[in-house]
């Protein structure tokens, strides 16, 4: 699930980037929060994946 969120704020942070009118003026902090998101993601996959967030350990 981590990596399908990851690749969701991919998309919004290319469509972000194409649509001038996403990025400029008062929504200039829009691509800054995909690329949060994308961090998030990316540190949620490898935290899953190192066993420490996986309920069946518990």
């Amino acid at each position: 699930m981590a990596l399908v969120g990851t690749a969701l704020w991919v998309l919004a942070l290319a469509v972000t980037l194409v649509v001038p009118a996403l990025h400029t003026g008062e929504r200039d902090w829009w691509p800054w929060a995909c690329v949060s998101g994308i961090a998030l993601g990316v540190f949620a996959w490898w935290y899953v994946r190192r066993g420490r967030g996986n309920a069946a350990g518990a």
